[in-house]
């Protein structure tokens, strides 16, 4: 009941009843026919009167009657109409009363009800303001905030039921340790003061989406057990002109009432860009609120108790005058777990799902470097999802594995038609980099690959990295170049003829191959320098700039030198790919048979032979490509991104364009 009084809608009823009772007595008069003046001098000249009323009201006179005979077309038997009050009108229609032998009544002059006249004119006014009131009052209790657009819209959480604790996150023990601290001082200050020391006022948690950094946040204010307010940078600023300022001041007007308390803003980046940089100068709304915020975090007025944890993945384009020591005094970085760390994140996500017998958190952990915690529970959840599709009561490996390449490519399409010609083009390529990911040393090792259509693709091999690493060498990014060349050299040597496939394996390569040389110092000729500023403007996102700060010399030489790199491992693919051509033929058959290989499957294909493990002859196949069509005319093809950087080769289904994201987890960090 309390809902329907508070509806919108309930005050909009009433609003249309009482009008159209205002309505009803306005135009009582009218349910009759109304004539003209000429019209009833007619009506009296045709004797069709039967009884007229006189009724003069202070302007003219108001005549009522009734038909001897009502005309065709007469909705009622009365009609009305209105006269002159000069008295040749009212000595006519005497003359024909007496003339015709009508009745005639004249009623002398009565003034308008005084409370008609009340209503008529001062109600609708009324009306109006009431259901403008209970408007603005629906839209404030709804969460619209209409006259509070100036209040602060950050959400204090203070349910035990939701409570998030350390037990919680995993796969993030060295931040979580950092975050002790902060609990510690929430839960007993005085330990601290009698030291002198100083907490830190705010932590800012820097990382990719995904890797929790909301959630350990909130787990600090579990721990604790002090009220944690969440507020995203988007929501300080609006249309109007210091609304931003105002709604941070409100922010910690509240926090101060429930101090100790924590303040977690997400995604700071889009309040607490740099200052000062912009298209055109004068007054900047988002600068006024940053400013505000810089005196609420370290100004003239203490904030006791009131810890600010910020979350952001752009630290690179935030004011320096936030990041000083005083305001945000410690910086965390959450980044991706490493193989541990996933194993660990599996754990929490799995705890109210069950896992069949043969399912494998650490295996699973291997397969998935790169990814954040968000991808792993997203990852077993598609696994839920695909067993209760299949009406199974426990989630098995099957499930899993084509959970990872769903997340990673996408949907599973075997309709799709796709040539034999195409297949065989596609077989070859993914055999090359097979081959040189399993036999070079340093290169990313294949863990599936397939020519089974799914999503956009019509087909893709999965690389990643033989371990977690931090540090990349020279001798790794030489393997993992010569690694992307392979699909290419393959096609070149037993197809006889290249398509776009390796689009993506070009454009991966050339990237590589330029931060050795501009970036890593990896150039013997040109030294261990560094060349080039990516760094451009804040409202450009700082790295959409790039400025040269090198002569067209030395930016020659960086060309000839990439050519040399390129050429070098473009003539290694070649000379490893021709020594074990058996391998290649053997693996590019035996994708045209099944479609898919695992990892294992492949290591007893190139040891014994047969996938059986049975030893075979030289277990050579065809494959030497004679007499092939002529390639079709090279056509532009998707792109896809993954998750955690996990290099994914995509062959589509019209020319088998080769899609290579940044290789790996260690290899992220230097662009390998």
């Amino acid at each position: 009941m309390n809902r329907f009084w508070k509806n919108t809608g309930f005050y909009l009823i009433i609003f249309l009843v009482t009008v159209g009772i205002v309505h009803f007595i306005s135009t009582q008069n009218e349910t009759t026919n109304r004539l003209s003046y000429d019209e009833l001098r007619q009506l009296i000249k045709a004797d069709n009167v039967k009884e007229l009323t006189l009724r003069y009201d202070g302007a003219s006179y108001l005549v009522t009657g009734q038909y001897r005979v009502p005309p065709a077309g007469a909705q009622q038997n009365t009609f009305y109409s209105r006269i002159p009050a000069e008295e040749f009108a009212t000595q006519e229609i005497r003359d024909a009363s007496e003339r015709n032998g009508f009745k005639l009544n004249v009623e002398k002059q009565q003034g308008q009800s005084i409370w008609l006249t009340f209503l008529t004119s001062i109600i609708p006014f009324v009306i109006m303001f009431i259901l403008f009131f209970f408007l603005i009052n629906q839209a404030q209790g709804g969460g619209g905030k209409v006259m509070n657009f100036g209040k602060s819209r950050a959400r204090l959480y203070t349910d035990d039921k939701k409570r998030v604790t350390f037990e919680d996150v995993a796969g993030a023990d060295e931040e979580k340790q950092e975050l002790v601290e902060v609990v510690e001082f929430l839960k007993d200050p005085r330990k601290f003061a009698a030291l002198g020391a100083r907490i830190p006022k705010g932590v800012l948690l820097v990382g990719p989406p995904g890797t929790g950094k909301t959630l350990l946040a909130r787990a600090v204010a579990g721990e604790a057990g002090v009220p944690f307010f969440s507020i995203s940078g988007s929501d300080f600023v609006e249309m109007f002109v210091g609304v931003g300022a105002s709604r941070v001041r409100d922010l910690f007007e509240n926090a101060k009432k429930n101090s100790p308390c924590i303040i977690f803003i997400d995604e700071i980046d889009a309040v607490g860009r740099q200052r000062g940089a912009g298209l055109g100068g004068g007054h900047d709304e988002r600068e006024q609120t940053l400013n505000q915020l810089l005196v609420e975090m370290d100004g003239f007025s203490a904030n006791e108790g009131i810890i600010i944890i910020a979350a952001t993945n752009r630290p690179d384009i935030l004011d320096p005058a936030l990041l000083r020591p005083g305001r945000f005094d410690r910086q965390i970085t959450v980044d991706r777990p490493d193989v541990k760390g996933r194993e660990a994140v599996l754990k929490v996500h799995a705890r109210n799902k069950p896992l069949a017998k043969d399912v494998s958190l650490e295996t699973i952990a291997k397969r998935t470097t790169g990814f954040t915690g968000a991808d792993l529970e997203n990852l077993l959840n598609e696994a839920a999802l695909l067993a209760a599709r299949r009406n199974k009561r426990e989630i098995t490996m099957t499930e899993v594995d084509e959970a990872i390449d769903r997340v990673i490519v996408g949907t599973e399409k075997r309709s799709r038609v796709i040539s034999e010609r195409e297949k065989r083009m596609v077989a070859y390529h993914e055999a090359g980099h097979t081959v040189i990911g399993y036999f070079l040393e340093h290169a990313d090792m294949v863990h599936k690959v397939t020519i089974i259509p799914r999503g956009r693709a019509g087909g893709y091999v999965i690389m990643l990295p033989k371990e977690d690493r931090m540090i990349v060498t020279k001798q790794e990014l030489l393997d993992k170049v010569t690694g992307l060349l392979g699909g290419r050299v393959a096609e070149e040597l037993f197809i006889g003829e290249i398509g776009t496939g390796a689009y993506s394996d070009f454009k991966q390569a050339t990237q590589i191959v330029r931060s050795m040389i501009m970036e890593y110092g990896m150039s013997e000729k040109l030294g261990p320098m560094q060349f080039g500023n990516s760094q451009g403007q804040v409202f450009l996102g700082r790295d959409l700039g790039h400025e040269q700060n090198y002569s067209d010399a030395i930016a020659y030489e960086i060309d000839q030198e990439m050519q040399r790199i390129i050429n070098e491992c473009y003539t290694r693919a070649k000379e490893l790919l021709t020594a074990k051509s058996r391998e290649v033929r053997l693996i590019a058959e035996t994708l045209l048979e099944v479609e898919t290989l695992e990892l294992e499957q492949i290591k007893r294909l190139i040891e014994t032979g047969s996938l059986d493990g049975t030893p075979s002859g030289d277990g050579s196949g065809g494959g030497e490509g004679d007499g092939q069509p002529e390639p079709k005319e090279p056509a532009a093809n998707p792109t896809i991104d993954t998750p955690g950087n996990v290099r994914v080769r995509i062959q589509t289904k019209e020319s088998g364009e080769d899609v290579t994201p940044a290789g790996g987890e260690g290899a992220g960090d230097d662009r390998g």
